[in-house]
């Protein structure tokens, strides 16, 4: 058992159907992020998670993203939070009350917005930037951000959007009016800012 009182609030997202679930300890390493879109996802190999797995046992949790101090919980669109939001947050504090873990094993990925050495000059501003101005706001909204591609021939820079950002309606104006104004001022290179997979 843990010996600290286990505190869980909650915090609106843009996104209506997702919901921040936050605790008073860190879940993972600060940049770090696990997106489980199913059930399947969360028993997958590697990267299994008994907290989301069980999470999904909720008929109402379509998807839980993992970060920091915080799980975001996305629902259907069939119920509204009033209705489950209690149940959900008392099974949370109960899960760490009884000190059950959040990965079956290890599962820490590397950070994509590391900079490498081998990285062009342009992909580790764009990764500084990203990191240093837009993962703590993402990360305030229930999400996350992971750089996944620059192309130096266009100037397009594909990111991955995760948590409460997944499916947003506001994800795509958070995109042009904020992360893509923010990279096309700070690397001239940038010229366009898209999403992968959303």
């Amino acid at each position: 058992m843990l010996s600290r009182p286990i505190f869980v609030y909650t915090e609106l997202s843009p996104n209506p159907n997702s919901m921040k679930f936050v605790l008073n300890f860190e879940l993972v390493p600060d940049g770090l992020s696990f997106d489980y879109p199913s059930l399947e996802a969360a028993l997958e190999e590697g990267k299994s998670s008994p907290l989301a797995a069980d999470l999904f046992q909720f008929p109402h949790v379509k998807r839980v993203f993992i970060a920091s101090n915080f799980i975001t919980i996305t629902k259907g669109d069939d119920i509204a939070w009033e209705e489950v939001l209690r149940d959900t947050k008392q099974f949370i504090k109960i899960y760490f009350e009884e000190n059950h873990p959040v990965f079956e094993q290890k599962t820490i990925d590397s950070n994509t917005l590391i900079v490498d050495a081998r990285d062009s000059d342009t992909v580790q501003k764009i990764k500084a930037a990203l990191d240093q101005y837009v993962r703590p706001a993402v990360e305030s909204d229930g999400g996350a951000i992971n750089f996944h591609s620059f192309d130096e021939g266009s100037g397009v820079v594909k990111v991955l959007l995760q948590g409460s950002c997944s499916g947003c309606p506001s994800s795509t104006l958070t995109l042009k009016a904020g992360i893509e104004n923010l990279l096309t001022r700070m690397v001239p290179d940038v010229k366009e800012v898209v999403a992968e997979g959303v």
